[in-house]
C-alpha cells in the first residue's frame, strides 16, 4: 500500500522539481551565453578601435600581428573586413571558412557596416551547432569604413551548460531521494494500522472473531479508529458468545424436563386399552417427544459446531480414509450402494467443525431422505482453485423452488415431514463451509432408474490449498 502512496507522492515532487529546475536551468543557459557575448562584444570593440587607428595613419602590421595571435590563442577567428565584405586584416582562410558555415553573418555584417551594434547569433540550446557572430564598425555614423567581425565556436559553452544542467539535477534529486528515503518508512508506520485492520477484517470474514487490531502503533486517527474497531469486535463477539451460550444453555435446561415428561408418558402404556383411542394419543405424544428431543440434540450440535470458526488446510485423502467404510456400511445397511469416484491429492481449506461432519450430514440426508438406490461421492478442481466435493444420488430430489429454501433453518420439505430430522442439517453445513470462504449448492442429482428425472445433489465448493504446503507425510486413501 505504501508503495501506491509513493506512486503518486513521487510525480507530484518531480513536477515540483521541474517547475522550479526548467526555469531556473534556462537562466542558467542564458547567463552563460550572454557572459560569452559580452566577452566577444569587448574584444570586438578593442580591435575596432585599433582598427579605426590603424586604418587611418596606415600602420597595420601591429593589428595583423594581434589578430593572428588572438586566433591562435582562442581558436577564434576575428577579421577587419570594409565595405564590400574583403578581408583586410586577420586570418582570411579561417575566416572564410567558418563564414560558409553560418547563414547568420550576411545580416550581422550589413548591420555593422550600416553603423549600428549587431545582436548575438546563434542558439544558446546545447544540441545546437551553430556560432556566435559578433560584428562591431569602425569608424561612427557616415564615416563607417568597415567592421570588426568575430565568429565563436560555442562548444564550450555549450558543455559548460550541460555540466551546469548536470549538476542542477543532481541537486534536484537530492530533494527525491530524501523523499523517498523519508516517506517510504513514514507511509509504511502511517500504513501499518491500516494494513492490520484489512488483515483482522479478512479473518474475521473466515469466522475468528476473537482476532484484534493494533490500538498502540500509527497515527493519532488510526489509533482511534483501530479502538472503535477493537470496541465493536468486541460487542459482536460477546453478542454472538451470548447467542450460543443462549441456545446451549437453553437446549441443556430443557433436556431433563423432556427426558422426565417422555419417562412420565411411556409410564402409562400398561395402562392403556389396547384398542382405545387413548393408545393414538399416546403413540403421537411419544412421536412428537422424540422429535423435540431430536431438536434439542440438533441445537446442542449446532452451538458446538459453531463454537470451532476456525478455517484450516486438510488433505480430502485424510478425511475419506476415516468415512469411507462407514459410508459404505450405512448404505449397505439400507440396501444402498455408495460410489466414490475422488482422485488423491486434493488439499482444500477445511470448515470449522470439521470436512468429515458436513459430508456425514450430506451421506445422511440422503441415506434418510432421498429413497435413492445409488450414492456417489465424487470430487474435483475448477479452473478458479477451487474443489468441488458432489454427494449425489438417483433418488427423489427435491424441487429447483425449494432448493433455496432447503438451505434455510428449520425448513422441510412436505414429503419430508414424518422423516425424522430437524431441518437444520443442510442450514448449518451452509454455514460452516460459508466461515471457510467456500459454498455450499444444491442441484440435480443422478437420473432416476425410472428414467422420470434427477435425484438430489449437494455440492460444496472450498477453497484449494496449495500442495507445496502440505505435510509430505500426508495420509492418502486408495483410489475406491
Amino acid at each position: 500500500m505504501h508503495r501506491r502512496l509513493l506512486v503518486v507522492l513521487v510525480p507530484l515532487a518531480v513536477l515540483l522539481v521541474a517547475a522550479l529546475g526548467v526555469p531556473l536551468s534556462v537562466t542558467v543557459a542564458e547567463r552563460e551565453m550572454q557572459e560569452t557575448y559580452v566577452d566577444r562584444l569587448g574584444d570586438v570593440g578593442r580591435f575596432a578601435s585599433l582598427a579605426d587607428t590603424a586604418l587611418s595613419t596606415g600602420r597595420t602590421e601591429a593589428l595583423q600581428l594581434e589578430l593572428a595571435r588572438y586566433h591562435e590563442l582562442y581558436g577564434i577567428p576575428a577579421a577587419v573586413i570594409d565595405t564590400s565584405g574583403t578581408v583586410l586584416l586577420g586570418p582570411d582562410r579561417a575566416y572564410q571558412e567558418a563564414a560558409r558555415a553560418e547563414p547568420a553573418l550576411p545580416r550581422i555584417v550589413t548591420a555593422a557596416l550600416a553603423g549600428t551594434r549587431s545582436e548575438p547569433s546563434g542558439e544558446w540550446a546545447p544540441w545546437d551547432d551553430s556560432a556566435l557572430v559578433v560584428a562591431e564598425p569602425v569608424g561612427r555614423d557616415s564615416e563607417v569604413v568597415g567592421a570588426v567581425v568575430t565568429i565563436s565556436d560555442l562548444s564550450k559553452t555549450r558543455h559548460r551548460i550541460l555540466v551546469r544542467w548536470a549538476q542542477l539535477a543532481a541537486l534536484g534529486l537530492l530533494p527525491l531521494v530524501a523523499l523517498v528515503a523519508v516517506a517510504w518508512p513514514v507511509s509504511a508506520w502511517v500504513l501499518r494500522p491500516v494494513r492490520e485492520l484489512d488483515a483482522a477484517s479478512s479473518r474475521i470474514s473466515q469466522g475468528d472473531l476473537t482476532i484484534r487490531a493494533d490500538a498502540e502503533a500509527g497515527p493519532v486517527e488510526l489509533r482511534r479508529l483501530a479502538e472503535s474497531f477493537n470496541t465493536m469486535m468486541d460487542a459482536v463477539e460477546n453478542a454472538v458468545q451470548r447467542q450460543r451460550a443462549f441456545v446451549s444453555d437453553a437446549s441443556h435446561q430443557l433436556r431433563n424436563p423432556l427426558t422426565s415428561l417422555r419417562l412420565a408418558v411411556e409410564s402409562l402404556e400398561p395402562h392403556l386399552s389396547t384398542g382405545g383411542n387413548g393408545r393414538q394419543v399416546y403413540d403421537v405424544a411419544v412421536d412428537e417427544l422424540k422429535a423435540m428431543q431430536r431438536m434439542l440434540n440438533s441445537l446442542q450440535a449446532m452451538a458446538r459446531m459453531e463454537s470451532m470458526r476456525t478455517a484450516s488446510p486438510v488433505d480430502l485423502d485424510a478425511v475419506l480414509a476415516t468415512r469411507v467404510e462407514r459410508w459404505r456400511a450405512l448404505t449397505a445397511t439400507a440396501g444402498q450402494t455408495l460410489a466414490v469416484d475422488v482422485p488423491p491429492g486434493l488439499r482444500l481449506l477445511e470448515p470449522p467443525g470439521g470436512l468429515g461432519s458436513v459430508l456425514d450430514e450430506l451421506i445422511s440426508n440422503a441415506l434418510r431422505l432421498s429413497g435413492a438406490r445409488l450414492v456417489e461421492v465424487s470430487a474435483g478442481v475448477v479452473p478458479e482453485g477451487v474443489v468441488t466435493i458432489a454427494v449425489r444420488d438417483d433418488g427423489q430430489g427435491i424441487d429447483a423452488s425449494e432448493r433455496a429454501q432447503a438451505l434455510r433453518r428449520f425448513w422441510r420439505s412436505p414429503r419430508h415431514q414424518n422423516v425424522p430430522g430437524t431441518g437444520l442439517g443442510l442450514a448449518i453445513c451452509a454455514d460452516l463451509v460459508g466461515a471457510a470462504g467456500g459454498e455450499l449448492r444444491l442441484e440435480d442429482g443422478l437420473p432416476r432408474p425410472d428414467g422420470s428425472g434427477h435425484g438430489f445433489a449437494a455440492v460444496v465448493a472450498l477453497p484449494v490449498v496449495p500442495r507445496a504446503a502440505a505435510p509430505s507425510d500426508a495420509p492418502a486413501v486408495s483410489p475406491v
